[in-house]
């Protein structure tokens, strides 16, 4: 889940900071720069973990400021493909269920990766299992009794497994138009994406299989 990645970067100091050990100055100066943001094709940056190399500090004409060359190494949240994670339901709709880790909250399960036969109820606003059905169309699967579903709930912890995850840069600039007329926007999207599937044994509510997750979800209840 967690990875660590070698970054480089030149570092100002501030002349109040110059009584400050260089390398716990760069650490704080890296952290605000860096923590709790999306590198591309690198992942959630969380913070540092220790400085690999830092140059001479210089100062350049007319700011004052002491500038470091530094490699350092930064702990980045990008989790490999299969790999199994526990979350909480976010939110749902026809299309995917959104699933949260309590610091990264992008990771979306689309329909295609519920485990079958499955269905979107609107009414409840959450997706539903039927196991033992041999029912596959969604209004053949919305007359059933609610008494046999499995509801995936809002708040509720399941387990699920990386499929892929997505990188999208949001280039900023004016409105784009076409022979003249303003296109209309597309909604924003975000950064940094994980795409998840719970269409496997021992995937899904932990709460199906029996008591496999209990002590993980009381964990994850607790935070």
């Amino acid at each position: 889940m967690f990875n660590l990645a070698i970054l480089k970067d030149t570092v100002a100091i501030h002349p109040s900071n110059f009584g400050v050990p260089p390398e716990q100055a760069l650490i704080v100066e890296l952290n605000k720069k860096y923590a709790n943001r999306i590198l591309h094709d690198v992942g959630l940056c969380v913070s540092v973990f220790d400085l690999s190399e830092v140059g001479e500090g210089k100062v350049r004409y007319g700011d004052g400021y002491l500038w470091y060359k530094t490699v350092f190494r930064m702990v980045v949240f990008r989790p490999f493909t299969s790999e199994v994670l526990l979350g909480k339901v976010k939110s749902s709709d026809e299309n995917s269920i959104r699933v949260s880790l309590g610091f990264f909250d992008d990771i979306y399960i689309p329909a295609i990766y519920l485990p079958q036969p499955s269905c979107f109820d609107p009414s409840e606003r959450a997706h539903f299992w039927m196991p033992e059905s041999e029912l596959t169309k969604p209004h053949e699967l919305l007359d059933t009794p609610t008494v046999g579903r499995m509801y995936i709930d809002m708040g509720e912890v399941v387990r699920i497994r990386v499929e892929a995850d997505e990188f999208y840069d949001d280039e900023p600039g004016p409105p784009k138009a076409l022979e003249g007329v303003a296109v209309a926007k597309e909604a924003r999207r975000a950064p940094y994406s994980i795409i998840a599937s719970i269409a496997e044994q021992g995937l899904g509510s932990v709460s199906w299989w029996n008591g496999a997750g209990a002590e993980e979800e009381d964990a994850m209840e607790e935070s």
